[in-house]
């Protein structure tokens, strides 16, 4: 999946990448989002790490996600703090993705009055340092 690669106008920084999380970095620098997927059964990881959640199996394989999914509940934040201060209203919101896991994640180009749960929204890549992106939703 690629997909747009546009400023939103929202903070972002260059990511803190670990071990674990490198491979979502790099992908998402790239405008695709990959999730890790559990080799023995077969469920999609969130957050990023090196083994299962749910079986504690230590293979995972990195795959393309489909960038899409749905608000599965979100707040509208009025006034932020440090950088996010100068900005809002903005939208804060979980989105449950295709795959299944759930991102703690911003939903933009809308009007935040107008965000709804099952709202379907899809990936963007919010531009963050030199080679970084941050993974945003707008609707779909």
């Amino acid at each position: 999946m690629s997909a747009d690669r546009t400023p939103t106008g929202l903070p972002t920084r260059a990511a803190r990448r670990t071990l674990e999380t490198a491979p979502f970095w790099e992908a998402a620098g790239q405008g695709r989002l990959v999730l890790p997927r559990c080799d023995a059964c077969g469920e999609t990881i969130w957050y990023p790490r090196r083994f299962c959640p749910f079986c504690g199996g230590r293979e995972v394989t990195w795959v393309e996600a489909s960038g899409r999914g749905v608000v599965y509940t979100h707040t509208t934040v009025r006034k932020g703090v440090g950088p996010y201060g100068k900005v809002g209203p903005y939208v804060l919101a979980y989105v449950e993705l295709d795959e299944g896991p759930r991102l703690l994640t911003n939903v933009v180009g809308i009007d935040p009055a107008e965000v709804r749960c099952g709202l379907p929204v899809v990936a963007v890549f919010d531009p963050a340092g030199d080679a970084d992106a941050l993974v945003r939703f707008r609707p779909a």
